[in-house]
Parts: structure tokens; C-alpha cells; sequence
């Protein structure tokens, strides 16, 4: 069975895409959704095991991807990167700044080199690889890049350093919207809310259950599919976003939204999720809870 996309067949042909962190979560799923799609996907990341696991997938499945290993945060990593890719592929259509992460933790336990591992990890890397892909390709050739921040909207207690480092890429979008505009180049980027995906196994017991309790506290009921992001990301990487720049797309059951006015109300029957992705996990605390 292949992928299940809501977008036309070969929509991407001839494009190559940088997808980062496309060894797991969110980034393998866009990158499958993308080669599905017909385009050249450049996955990017840390671990080769997990980015050869990828690769495999897609290419039994068909697409066409290649694998970088590549620390985001570290620059001569990042430009060798992409001059590896243009020298393979000739072009660089979009990129998808997707690579990520961080700790839970309370703001006072933070130290400063945790809080700036955390926001290069989720801030400078991403800066780097837009200005890198800009320079290199997209200020000749036009192109469009999706950044991947999150439901940071009212503050984010217990992950303070990622929550900064997130709003800076909210701005930094926002900003290079603008100033890349004239060269064709369309910046935009998507805040997921709580996304069911392998991340949530990597947590401690006590934080699961937090985990478990979020989906009754989302208006629509539910935790996202990776699909449902992915899906937002393809839109905004296709022409039909043309004139979409500098925006920030929510996919995230309209969480932010919910006051403590409001009493939630039941059953959620009605939002069925978009299971686009053939070959989606379901977490293992989302197994045992089912079960």
C-alpha cells in the first residue's frame, strides 16, 4: 500500500527537497509524502542507522532519496551538506527545516549551556541551513522553505529553552518572508500541537501520564497524525502556496484556543484523523492505553 496523499501525483517531479531530521517522527513522514509525490527527497540528520532505515523504506516503496549525515548545529557540517547536494542534484527546491528537540524541565533547573545547546539545536541550526540553501541556490533560483516550530502561543512552561528558541524561528520566518521575497523565495512554517509519534516512548513514567491525560484537553478531542502535519508542510512547499509567505500554519486540534472558561464537551465522533502514512507506528503508551 503506498502512501495516502491528499495531493496530485508527481506534484514534486524534478524538485529536490531537503527534509531535516528525516530519519524519524514528522521528518520520515514528509519525506515519504514527498517522494511519494515525485521529488528528489534529501533526508538529513544525526543518526545514520535510523536515516538508512529511511532510505530503505522509500526506496522499496519507490521514491528516490539520499541520505546526509549531518549535524545541524555545527556549520561546516551543514554547508558541505549542501554543497554535496547541489553537486549530486544540481538544485535545491525546498527545504523542509524540520531537525529538532529538547527536554522537559522547569526554567529554574535550566543551565545556560542546556538552554543554548537546546536553542541551537532548534534555533541557530535552522538559521544556518535557510542562509546556507538562500546563498548557495534559492537567491538565483527562487524556492520555498517550511520551518517547523510549535504550539509555543501563550508561553511553554517546562520547556522555556525550547519555547525561545521556537518563537525565535516564528520571527526569523517571518523576517526572511520578507527580505527573501524578491528572489522568489517563500518562507513559512508550521506549529504542530500534540503529534502521536515515537517521541512520546522516550519520556519518563510520570510525564506519559501528562502525555495520556493532553488529548481530552484539546478542542477537538484527539492527538494529530504525523500525516496531518505532513500534509500542512507539502502544502506550503506546492505552487498552490503561492501567494502564502511569512505565515504560520496550526495544526494542532485548536489547543491554544481553549480558556479556562470553557468546559470541554463530548464525544469528539466527529474529527476523524487523516492516517495518510502507510507505514505509521502507533507510540507503545498509546498501544497499552488502547489496550
Amino acid at each position: 500500500m503506498p502512501y495516502n496523499s491528499v495531493y496530485a501525483p508527481g506534484l514534486f517531479r524534478g524538485k529536490t527537497i531537503i527534509v531535516t531530521g528525516g530519519g524519524s517522527g514528522i521528518g520520515r513522514c514528509t519525506a515519504h509524502e514527498l517522494a511519494h509525490l515525485g521529488a528528489d527527497v534529501v533526508i538529513v540528520g544525526r543518526n545514520p542507522d535510523k536515516l538508512a532505515t529511511v532510505v530503505a523504506e522509500i526506496t522499496e516503496d519507490g521514491g528516490a532519496v539520499t541520505a546526509h549525515v549531518c549535524d545541524v548545529r555545527d556549520e561546516a557540517s551543514v554547508i558541505a551538506t549542501i554543497e554535496a547536494v547541489l553537486a549530486a542534484n544540481g538544485r535545491i527546491d525546498g527545504l523542509v527545516n524540520n531537525a529538532g528537540g529538547q527536554y522537559r524541565t522547569e526554567m529554574k533547573t535550566i543551565s545556560t549551556k542546556g538552554f543554548e545547546a537546546v536553542v541551537r539545536n532548534n534555533l541557530t541550526g535552522g538559521f544556518i541551513f535557510m542562509r546556507e540553501v538562500y546563498t548557495r541556490w534559492m537567491e538565483a533560483n527562487g524556492g520555498a522553505i517550511v520551518n517547523i516550530i510549535a504550539d509555543i502561543w501563550n508561553g511553554w512552561p517546562e520547556f522555556a529553552h525550547s519555547g525561545a528558541a521556537r518563537g525565535g524561528m516564528f520571527t526569523l520566518t517571518e523576517t526572511a518572508a520578507c527580505e527573501w521575497a524578491h528572489s522568489g523565495v517563500r518562507v513559512n512554517s508550521v506549529a504542530p500541537g500534540g503529534i502521536a509519534s515515537s517521541g512520546f516512548d522516550k519520556y519518563e513514567p510520570h510525564i506519559t501520564q501528562r502525555l495520556l491525560d493532553y488529548a481530552d484537553l484539546v478542542p477537538l478531542g484527539r492527538y494529530g497524525t504525523e500525516a496531518e502535519i505532513s500534509a500542512a508542510i507539502t502544502y506550503l512547499l506546492s505552487p498552490a502556496a503561492a501567494y502564502v509567505t511569512g505565515t504560520c500554519l496550526r495544526v494542532d486540534g485548536g489547543a491554544p484556543n481553549k480558556r479556562q472558561t470553557w468546559t470541554q464537551r463530548y464525544p469528539f465522533e466527529r474529527n476523524a484523523a487523516f492516517e495518510g502514512f502507510h507505514r505509521a507506528e502507533m507510540p507503545e503508551v498509546l498501544k497499552k492505553r488502547q489496550g
